[in-house]
């Protein structure tokens, strides 16, 4: 049986490639049915907002990669409640609904998983 894999996702989308990265990670996991699920912590959780303008920033739209994971299988998705609330941000707004996690779920997801992955 195939080993569980957390993919953490730290960086906000324009700050770099890591969100990028991570996602297509995520992607290509789901895409051979690796059990695997998708935490957005820190900066990360700016990724799942939906009024972003990468555009102006000149980014590319992360949005379409973000839908596309619950069709490649990825449905396990979560988000830090403190990270979320640190940012502004509602979870009720987000472009993908997650399941929002205080600290003591968080450490009890990661201890879940197999393997874990941070970008």
């Amino acid at each position: 049986m195939a080993k569980s894999l957390l993919i953490i996702s730290r960086q906000a989308p324009w700050a770099g490639p890591s969100a990028r990265e991570a996602l297509d990670i995520a992607l290509a996991g789901g895409a051979f049915d690796l059990p695997l699920g998708m935490l957005f912590l820190d900066d990360g959780v700016f990724q799942l907002d939906d009024g972003q303008q990468p555009a102006t920033l000149q980014q590319k739209n992360l949005a379409a990669n973000l839908q596309a994971l619950p069709m490649f299988g990825v449905d396990e998705l979560f988000a830090c409640g403190h990270s979320l609330a640190e940012r502004g941000l509602d979870a009720g707004s987000l472009a993908l609904p997650v399941e929002v996690l205080d600290d003591a779920a968080l450490a009890a997801l990661i201890a879940r998983f197999d393997q874990v992955v941070t970008l």
